[in-house]
């Protein structure tokens, strides 16, 4: 991960949510743990509003085996936020994601991270290959990034 923030324009989908009262904690802004559900609400709405996941059916779903998050800038209830989704690493099974935390209209992040999926047979928990339709959809996601 970048040792500085990355900016809007390193990023191919984003999506809005708006924080919640209870996303502060006692220190008086968001808490590291809303962090990572904001990653996970984000790559898994895109999955479904492009219709390539079925919350209670899909029989090959992705699971995540790591994450990491470096924070720079404190968010704090009512901020709204945008994050920004990439696919740094697609697979045979798995992919990493690449994501930005924006406060409200920053262009830098005020937290950015990664996490990974592997994909694997639901009823079984195996590993199995990326299914065809997830595929081409996780590869709109890839952006070349500056070494």
């Amino acid at each position: 991960m970048k040792a500085t923030p990355t900016q809007r324009d390193d990023y191919v989908h984003f999506l809005e949510m708006e924080t919640r009262w209870s996303d502060n904690d006692g220190y008086g802004h968001v808490n590291n743990v809303v962090y990572y559900s904001f990653f996970d609400t984000a790559v898994n709405r895109h999955m479904l509003d492009a219709g390539v996941l079925d919350i209670a059916s899909s029989p090959v779903v992705g699971l995540v085996v790591e994450t990491q998050c470096q924070y720079y800038r404190s968010i704090s209830y009512p901020d709204r936020v945008t994050i920004g989704l990439r696919v740094a690493h697609l697979g045979t099974s798995s992919v990493r994601y690449e994501l930005g935390v924006f406060r409200n209209d920053e262009v830098q992040a005020s937290a950015q991270g990664h996490y990974v999926h592997v994909y694997v047979e639901r009823a079984t928990q195996t590993p199995t290959a990326i299914p065809t339709e997830t595929r081409v959809l996780l590869q709109t996601l890839q952006k070349s990034t500056p070494a």
